[in-house]
């Protein structure tokens, strides 16, 4: 069986990740830092499917990575893909973010990928295999108004993921980015009803995706041959 460490796991896409390679009978290893509860529920019902490891912890500090890539070989023995999901959002003018809110966005969205990345690549590169795969936003590719920090954040990822690709290329090891347009999860949710149709009129295809439909085109990717790797993949429904 392979194993997948997915981060921000107990919610929205990375729920919807843990159930999607659950079902298709990986190991998994799964992190939450905000929510014990949740991450608790996903675990139990997820154990019923497969091997669950979890680990509750802020994924932007370098001991909660650690912990995460330290626990799953001592269960499983190896780590076959990395999905560094886990992010937040803040909506606002520039002008108005506290230092602490911008450092926390750079964190959690950002360092998270470092750690973790960090943590698993040499695994991997003793293994000559393995799999990275960013959860981004086109935000990261076009930037949003009043969301600076977050696409700041996002065309971070996109970047170390097309250096980090080249890098770790000789060892066989591949690296992408899923670029994803509006996904209806919770971080969506602050907007109103009104708000959201008018989101939805903007994408061509007329809605959001699901948390589903995102986690089904993760799991194509990371089922890709190993050759594809360094790209930033937009899954958007033609809205950019």
């Amino acid at each position: 069986m392979k194993t997948a460490i997915i981060t921000g796991a107990s919610k929205g896409i990375g729920r919807a990740l843990a159930q999607y390679y659950a079902d298709h009978g990986w190991n998994l290893t799964i992190n939450g830092g905000h929510d014990k509860a949740a991450l608790r529920s996903t675990t139990e019902e997820l154990t019923r499917i497969t091997n669950v490891e979890s680990v509750f912890g802020d994924i932007s500090l370098e001991a909660t990575s650690t912990q995460l890539v330290d626990q799953t070989l001592r269960r499983y023995g190896q780590i076959d893909l990395l999905i560094n999901n886990a992010g937040i959002s803040h909506i606002g003018l520039l002008s108005d973010m506290t230092a602490e809110d911008w450092h926390q966005i750079m964190q959690t969205n950002l360092d998270s990928v470092f750690f973790t990345s960090r943590a698993v690549i040499p695994h991997m590169v003793h293994r000559h295999q393995g799999k990275i795969l960013n959860i981004s936003s086109v935000w990261g590719e076009v930037g949003a108004s009043c969301e600076a920090a977050y696409s700041a954040s996002k065309g971070a990822i996109n970047a170390l993921t097309k250096a980090l690709a080249k890098e770790l290329a000789p060892s066989r090891i591949s690296v992408n980015a899923i670029s994803f347009g509006i996904i209806d999860t919770n971080m969506n949710r602050c907007f109103s009803t009104e708000e959201r149709e008018a989101l939805a009129m903007e994408v061509p295809f007329g809605r959001f995706a699901t948390p589903e439909e995102a986690a089904a085109f993760c799991y194509q990717i990371t089922e890709s041959p190993d050759y594809l790797t360094g790209q930033v993949i937009r899954f958007d429904g033609g809205w950019i």
